[in-house]
């Protein structure tokens, strides 16, 4: 009596258990549809305004990218840079003193025009002489630094604002390196942590 019991008990569990099997298929299965704005709840952290769609994919799909004009205290170039005589004397030397440019190799670093367009100083360049938005500054940082750029599109290098699928937010390649000088400074932890015996 006491086996019998034993062995409806077990077949009773084991139909539950098939049944929530079912049940987590069902699950997966939803989760893999496409997502429904308008039927899904709101999320957690807003979509930061001030972005831009990025350029192309990824895997996963369309993402956005920061805006960056809005952040340059010097734009628009044109201002300054628009075929007119500047009566200033030493004018570049006052506007842009503060730049100091590292980037490329060691003692022989990049002329302004390796990024700027000669022909319009409100565009980036690429060597095709193609003109690049300043917010779509990853197309020509990706230009030279290909594989950061791969990295930047798959997630795995940058910085993220918001999400990490679906309408995901991610910081321009200039939001987080100086784009005259990108390489970070070595610096030493800021907390010291006591070896372990």
């Amino acid at each position: 009596m006491l086996f019998m019991a034993a062995c409806l008990f077990l077949l009773s569990a084991t139909s539950n258990a098939l049944s929530d099997q079912q049940g987590v298929a069902g699950k997966i299965k939803g989760a893999t549809e496409k997502f429904d704005k308008l039927n899904s709840t709101g999320a957690v952290l807003p979509v930061p305004e001030n972005i831009v769609k990025v350029h192309g994919s990824y895997q996963g799909g369309s993402f956005f990218t920061q805006a960056r004009k809005s952040e340059i205290t010097r734009y628009q170039c044109s201002a300054c840079h628009n075929g007119k005589r500047v009566s200033v004397s030493d004018g570049a030397d006052i506007s842009h003193a503060d730049i100091k440019v590292t980037h490329g190799p060691e003692g022989k670093p990049l002329s302004c025009d390796t990024c700027h367009n000669k022909n319009n100083r409100d565009l980036l360049v690429t060597s095709g002489q193609k003109g690049i938005d300043f917010d779509h500054v990853y197309d020509m940082c990706g230009r030279c630094h290909f594989r950061q750029e791969k990295d930047w599109r798959g997630g795995a290098h940058g910085k993220r604002v918001t999400y990490w699928a679906g309408e995901r937010v991610v910081k321009n390649c200039t939001s987080c390196h100086d784009p005259h000088s990108p390489r970070f400074k070595k610096r030493w932890p800021e907390t010291y942590s006591v070896p372990h015996n």
